[in-house]
């Protein structure tokens, strides 16, 4: 059996019929219409996002298949987020928020080049992304939503495989996210203040250790300046008997 691979770069979803393409397949007798119906159908949910796509051909039979190449999860993560990048310190700083329905379009995505076997299982993949840089998922942290998972909550949409998220919905998004956001800001500077009050407390400890250790060593001092004094005074004793006599 032969086969013939061919290299291509296609923007998702809107593969055509231009010269390179026609160059490309068209010495292998293959209809073209054909594999860019293939090529846009299993590309169709990177729309905006340029991918590498490899079309293998059994020269015989003519049968075709395609390996798409994807960007990582994370870049798809951020693609939905609009994000540049991640945050420095996911547990502190939530860059995002996505409904299941966004990490199923992803886990769709990516089903293909993950080693699962189950869409429940590709979609707790991505979760764990979303995690790693700052993303939340219906509002709740990675553990707390694969919980929900794992009760069922969202079998019938990734059964499904829903991925279309109404407006209402994204406001819904945004609106937990801030308050997560706000949650987070108070718990960081409740701890802030803690913190300060300790070292305060702290500071007020040395202060007063030392102000308890230079009265101990005042009053250390204090019985040996005594007892110098009465030594003079004794010495000077004899001199005043001696005048008497005189």
């Amino acid at each position: 059996m032969s086969k013939e691979k061919i290299d291509l770069m296609i923007e998702g979803g809107k593969a055509v019929p231009n010269a390179s393409l026609s160059q490309a397949l068209g010495p292998l007798r293959v209809d073209i219409p054909t594999v860019i119906k293939k090529i846009n159908e299993k590309t169709l949910d990177f729309d905006g996002m340029k991918l590498p796509v490899k079309v293998i051909i059994d020269t015989k039979t003519k049968d075709i298949e395609l390996e798409i190449g994807t960007p990582p999860v994370s870049e798809l993560i951020k693609k939905e987020i609009n994000a540049q990048k991640g945050s420095g310190m996911p547990n502190k700083d939530k860059i995002g928020n996505l409904a299941i329905e966004h990490v199923i379009k992803i886990a769709k995505m990516k089903f293909d080049s993950m080693h699962v076997n189950s869409m429940k299982s590709a979609v707790k993949n991505v979760i764990g992304s979303c995690h790693s840089i700052g993303v939340l998922v219906e509002g709740k942290t990675a553990i707390e939503v694969n919980k929900d998972i794992d009760q069922g909550i969202y079998d019938d949409l990734i059964k499904n495989i829903k991925t279309d998220v109404s407006e209402e919905k994204k406001s819904i998004l945004e609106k937990q996210l801030k308050e997560v956001q706000e949650k987070i800001q108070k718990e960081l500077e409740r701890m802030a203040k803690e913190a300060a009050a300790k070292e305060e407390v702290k500071e007020e400890k040395v202060i007063a250790q030392e102000t308890e250790l230079g009265k101990e060593t005042k009053e250390a001092v204090a019985p040996k300046e005594k007892g110098k004094e009465s030594k003079e005074t004794v010495a000077k004793a004899p001199e005043k008997k001696e005048e008497k006599k005189k």
